[in-house]
């Protein structure tokens, strides 16, 4: 039980380090939406902007790679111990989403873009955020997915019943021996 629990520790500890990673890179790498200072407060520049749907593009690329390579070396690493690998892929990676949306929308790193504007017109880069909310579940469900896939074809591959039937030693459902 106790390695385990030091298993699930150290994977929640290291998916939240790399959510603060993949926060700085998607701050960095997303474009932000143009708006216009106005005297009620700012409003979409250009309201046909795919700079909203980049940003939820990029959030899901980031998170996806990291959960991808965080299924794979967590099955890598803990295949005796499984059951905290596994909890601490789905909690770490839903922690890890969090981290990365709060810090990719607090810290703009990127250089922010502003096309041309009808002079005297104020055009500011707007904040980062996500629209598509479901892209924060890429991480844990995709990590998850890997570990699962890497389980099931490797229990496929040692299970008796992917033997064709005759094969000596191979029982039937019924207990019985089969043979051609």
């Amino acid at each position: 039980m106790g390695r385990q629990l030091r298993v699930f520790a150290v994977t929640v500890a290291a998916l939240l380090a790399l959510g603060v990673l993949a926060g700085l890179a998607w701050s960095w790498v997303s474009p932000r939406p143009p708006y216009i200072e106005t005297q009620r407060g700012p409003l979409l520049a250009d309201p046909t902007t795919q700079a909203l749907i980049a940003a939820d593009g990029w959030f899901a690329v980031i998170t996806g790679v990291l959960a991808l390579a965080s299924g794979l070396i967590a099955w890598r690493f803990t295949r005796r111990d499984g059951l905290g690998a596994v909890l601490g892929l789905f909690l770490g990676g839903s922690a890890a989403s969090l981290v990365t949306y709060w810090v990719g929308t607090r810290f703009t790193l990127g250089a922010a873009t502003i096309a041309a504007a009808a002079p005297g017109l104020d055009i500011v880069a707007g904040p980062l955020d996500l629209t598509a909310r479901g892209v924060l579940v890429t991480w844990p469900f995709l990590a998850l997915g890997v570990y699962a896939a890497i389980e099931g074809v490797l229990a496929y591959r040692r299970s008796p019943m992917r033997k064709p039937y005759g094969e000596p030693g191979i029982t039937g459902l019924d207990g019985g021996s089969r043979t051609l």
